[in-house]
């Protein structure tokens, strides 16, 4: 099973991107779950929620405490103390953000660092800044092992459309690798 945690704030669509990766992983016959958590509900509050993704049904309805992979919507939140909390060993960091690896200050367990500008490409693609629907782009770039590509962006292309997809593609193909 792999175990993920995402981080962001209230209005950048981690809940929908979310429920896109579940869609496109039931859609390919595994099972996929989500578990949002929130504080205060209001925009730009942090908020994080847990993914779970099997080949067989997932029984477990806890937090993610121990996460091989983390997915964060906005780099301010990384020095937040419960941002890393629990990344395994040689765990997977995807960052959305326009600093360069060598500004950020990461834990020695994120072994593998994914770095994409979402909001600048979701702001020349879809004119918003909500960067959920670009940083699945970035995520299926880092977990091509469980994710299929074409599979999540037919999700995008029928929840939100063309220049969804089109911003997906550019953080596919734009994110930068790092193995640390």
């Amino acid at each position: 099973m792999k175990e993920l945690r995402f981080h962001g704030r209230g209005g950048q669509g981690v809940v929908k991107a979310a429920q896109i990766i579940v869609s496109a992983v039931v859609d390919t016959g595994k099972y996929g779950q989500f578990i949002p958590f929130f504080g205060v509900e209001r925009k730009g509050s942090p908020v994080f929620g847990f993914l779970r993704v099997d080949d067989k049904d997932i029984r477990i309805k806890t937090q993610v405490y121990t996460p091989e992979i983390l997915v964060v919507f906005d780099d301010t939140l990384l020095p937040m103390e419960k941002t890393f909390e629990g990344l395994q060993e040689n765990g997977a960091v995807i960052i959305n953000t326009k600093k360069s690896i060598d500004e950020l200050n990461l834990p020695e367990n994120a072994k593998e660092v994914y770095l994409v500008d979402a909001t600048g490409i979701a702001l020349e693609n879809i004119k918003r800044n909500i960067p959920n629907t670009t940083m699945l782009g970035a995520f299926a770039k880092a977990c091509e092992d469980f994710i299929d590509w074409e599979v999540l962006q037919q999700n995008i292309q029928a929840k939100f459309g063309d220049a969804n997809v089109k911003s997906a593609q550019a953080a596919y193909d734009k994110v930068q690798k790092y193995s640390l």
